[in-house]
């Protein structure tokens, strides 16, 4: 175990706690650190800016996971029939994932151009004046969360399909058996036996849906407006713009303290609901 765990003190515990320990200081990088005790907490909750980024990522985060998560789970359940190249479509939904972020957002912002975009033109050709999806504060959001769907529906379908093919048939024929529907059995069998996969599902999107940058970054770099700035763009714009660093690690304690509260609610909630053994 001991290369496991030194790589779990090495780059996930020590920068935790460099983290932790950065928060209590003024640096700029270039100069030795200043030691403020809880100045930068006390500027934080001054700050309107920072939970005006916190409100826009919960605000992202409740656009992308139930879309993500329906979606995800009406392909799985569409996917473990018995259809034609069942396999290449598995494979096909997954590719948005495996590609890079950075590049997706390039080539997502080129699809949402307001004048040569792949979406706009197709409006045009309704009659229809499409608007400029990135450059409107009301617009450039949901275009941005739904990219994000896009990328990760595909991934989270493999977990619900995985989870589809652990519930033994015999649960579907006695139910079927016993007069149910195709409906019923959905609500009554597979959804109650899906928790688990459910729970694994959610806490992990939710956890990287609140740590969203790259494509963020590449297709709107916060704007307009700062209206797409979330929090890990906040961070990083303090971090690598105004050279704050303490300021930053402030703000990704606060960052780590909400995803860490979600992720106790989801535990809490998933805790009496959730069976493991099919058996």
């Amino acid at each position: 175990m001991g290369p496991s765990l030194f790589g779990v003190v090495a780059f996930l515990l020590l920068p935790v706690l460099i983290v932790f320990g950065l928060s209590f200081f003024d640096w700029e990088l270039l100069s030795d650190p200043t030691f403020v005790g809880l100045g930068n907490y006390r500027r934080l909750a001054a700050d309107g800016s920072v939970w005006s980024s916190l409100g826009i990522t919960c605000v992202y985060v409740a656009m992308c996971i139930p879309l993500q998560t329906v979606l995800a789970l009406g392909l799985a359940v569409m996917l473990n029939q018995k259809i034609r190249a069942v396999k290449f479509l598995r494979a096909l939904f997954v590719v948005p994932w495996m590609a890079t972020p950075i590049v997706l957002g390039l080539i997502w912002s080129w699809i949402f151009d307001p004048r040569d975009g792949a979406i706009n033109q197709l409006l045009d050709l309704a009659g229809i004046t499409g608007p400029a999806w990135l450059s409107e504060s009301s617009l450039a959001l949901p275009a941005v969360a739904l990219v994000s769907v896009w990328q990760h529906t595909g991934y989270t379908m493999l977990f619900f399909l995985a989870g589809l093919q652990g519930i033994p048939q015999e649960l579907y024929d006695a139910a079927a058996c016993d007069g149910a529907t195709s409906g019923q059995r959905f609500w009554r069998v597979t959804l109650p036996l899906l928790n688990p996969t459910m729970f694994f599902v959610t806490v992990t999107n939710l956890i990287g849906a609140f740590q969203a940058f790259d494509t963020i970054y590449s297709m709107t770099d916060g704007g307009p407006s700062e209206s797409t700035a979330v929090m890990n763009f906040k961070i990083f714009h303090v971090a690598f713009r105004e050279f704050d660093f303490g300021y930053a690690a402030t703000l990704s304690i606060v960052l780590f303290l909400v995803i860490l509260l979600v992720t106790l609610v989801q535990v809490r909630f998933f805790g009496k609901r959730t069976t493991y053994d099919l058996s």
